[in-house]
């Protein structure tokens, strides 16, 4: 039997810790959502946008627009 993923540490009087990780699932695609979060800022508001079918995040619409003046 092989083992492909061995690693060994021998060493005198100290104490070693190893720790091996492997990237794990990246869970379920949205299937027909499309995420546009290139222009993202600090306080910005996931907002869908039907021109583009798509979900944003930008200076557009964040929790200071909506509180100072924002249309509702």
């Amino acid at each position: 039997m092989s083992t492909p993923n061995k690693v060994e540490v021998s060493q005198i009087s100290e104490v070693t810790t190893v720790e091996i990780t492997t990237a794990g699932p990246q869970g379920p695609a949205v299937a027909g959502v499309n995420f546009d979060i290139s222009g993202k800022v600090d306080d910005a508001v996931l907002y869908y946008h039907a021109a583009s079918d798509t979900i944003k995040a930008d200076n557009t619409t964040t929790k200071l627009t909506l509180v100072d003046g924002g249309n509702f």
